[in-house]
Order: C-alpha cells, then structure tokens, then sequence
C-alpha cells in the first residue's frame, strides 16, 4: 500500500490570487515545521511542486528522507490573467467565469489559464507515476491547495466535493491500496 502524504506549503500570506507566481513561503514556525516533520513517516520519498513555496517547504522536511526532483506537474493552478488579482476584482472583471469557476469546477478556465479538469488530469498522473515508481512505501507530496483538492477527486469525491473541503496548511493523507485510493 501506497501512502500519500500531501503537506501544504507554508504560508504566503497572499490575499490574492497566487497561482504560479513564485511566492515565498513563511516558514519561520519552526515548532510547527518540527511538529510536522515528527508526524511525518522515515523512511519516506519527499518531492514538491517546483514552486519556491512549496520546495522551501519540502527542504525543511528532508532530514531522513530521500528528496526527488520538483515536479512541475505539482504546481498549483495556473490562474492566468487573474493571477495577482483579488478575489473580488476577479468577480468584478469576469463575474460569469468566476462564478462557474467556482460552483462547477470543470472546463472552465481563468483567461490564458488552466480548468479545474485540466489541473485534475495533470496531478492525477503524477500521483499514478509517483506512487507505480515507488516501492509501495510513503510519498511526501509538498504542494498546494488546489492540487490537493483536485487529488481527493481520486478517493471518489466530485469536484464540487473536494472542492469544499478546507486543506489546512499543512497535513492531508490519502492512500492507494492497489488500483484503489
């Protein structure tokens, strides 16, 4: 049995979209990095979404554990045009898009960005790759929040469904157990 264990990325402290713009993380808790990295499994593979606030992130977790290369196929959403922008100006500028963005994740895309389906297909593959090119033990997966809803779709969840949970900074676990997660 595979276990994924996805970290969120410390905090940007964006109040904006923050899609593949190159933020840094705050990782200046350590207690909490220390908290994390104790409930974390060693031996364990750790690899991260090339973006620096995710990679940061995975770096303070390496102690022990064999690091792979950034995946790029880990990064969040690409957001497009809305990147940078906040919430409310994105719903002001594209009030329909950003309503369907939202309520039924699917085809719809930010402007010169990726959809909710087109982000899933990208992450479930990486998920698949990752988990058939281990040795069945535990994957560290640094990454962001919108990645690791679009994973919780291959538990079974909709989009609508994973896309109302709340992922906390820091600790989600999933598991694959042959063909099943």
């Amino acid at each position: 049995m595979t276990g994924f264990w996805w970290v969120r990325h410390g905090p940007t402290h964006a109040r904006e979209f923050a899609g593949w713009r190159d933020l840094p993380a705050d990782l200046s808790d350590t207690a909490a990095i220390a908290r994390l990295d104790a409930a974390l499994p060693r031996p364990a593979l750790l690899v991260s979404s090339d973006l620096v606030r995710a990679s940061a992130t995975a770096d303070a977790l390496a102690a022990g554990r064999q690091r792979l290369p950034h995946d790029p196929a880990l990064r969040e959403f690409d957001f497009g045009e809305w990147d940078g922008l906040a919430f409310d100006a994105v719903a002001a500028r594209d009030p329909d898009l950003s309503r369907s963005f939202w309520e039924n994740p699917g085809d719809a895309a930010p402007p010169n960005g990726e959809s909710w389906n087109s982000v899933a297909a990208r992450v479930h593959g990486a998920m698949h790759r990752l988990a058939d090119s281990g040795d069945g033990g535990d994957i560290i997966a640094v990454a962001h929040v919108g990645v690791i809803m679009t994973a919780l779709q291959l538990a079974g969840l909709t989009a609508t469904e994973a896309l109302s949970h709340r992922i906390d900074t820091l600790l989600t676990r999933m598991h694959r157990d042959g063909g099943h997660w």
